[in-house]
């Protein structure tokens, strides 16, 4: 039998796979030809969602892309649509390392933050979100999730709250947990213009957000 925990996981995965999903698909379908990964991991979608004339950048830490590199040419995975970047969104500037690593900022992209905002600090999300926009060509798209909490609650109290649940949170705790409006108000001054949100699942708000 599932607990309580182990399904409500469960159902924060499948919608999040879900409608990160759609939104590769439907800029694939839009004819946007790059697809920007910030903090990839092992994300497969640029196997799964391969498509000619489309480009995916993928950006995660440097330990984690070498694994990732050498994972790939074991299967024998092609390369030329796909660029592996190794960068600290803390220390480094993702704007710069995406120009030097060849992505193009008059053609549009879509950017992807699934999973990764929670893990920053508030004024890290702002900075690399707002280099985001900087390089998004007219008809770029922004998909990203954001951890929310109920409006009222104390932010701080939130975070202190749900790391002492985790397991793992000393060595990767959650920084930023917002109100659905001050998680907006961010976007808003990164230079992002909510289109479409989902909420499907408590605490996590999907959203699409375009140049403003």
């Amino acid at each position: 039998m599932r607990s309580a925990t182990g399904e409500k996981l469960r159902q924060h995965l499948t919608e999040r796979t879900r409608f990160f999903d759609e939104q590769v698909l439907a800029a694939v379908a839009a004819g946007i030809p790059q697809v920007v990964i910030l903090g990839a991991g092992y994300d497969d979608r640029a196997l799964r969602f391969r498509t000619r004339g489309v480009r995916y950048f993928e950006v995660d830490q440097h330990a984690t892309q070498g694994d990732k590199r050498r994972r790939l040419e074991r299967l024998g995975a092609d390369f030329d649509a796909l660029v592996l970047l190794a960068a600290d969104f803390r220390n480094d500037d993702t704007a710069a390392a995406l120009a030097a690593a060849g992505h193009d900022d008059t053609k549009a992209s879509l950017f992807i933050c699934e999973g990764l905002l929670i893990y920053l600090e508030e004024q890290t999300n702002e900075s690399l979100l707002a280099g985001l926009r900087a390089r998004a060509a007219s008809g770029s798209r922004l998909a990203a999730s954001l951890a929310v909490h109920r409006e009222g609650e104390d932010s701080a109290s939130v975070i202190a709250a749900a790391n002492a649940r985790r397991r793992h949170s000393a060595a990767e705790p959650w920084l930023t947990i917002l109100p659905s409006g001050g998680q907006l108000a961010l976007l808003g001054r990164a230079g992002w213009s909510v289109s479409e949100s989902s909420n499907a699942v408590e605490g996590m708000l999907c959203v699409l957000a375009r140049p403003s």
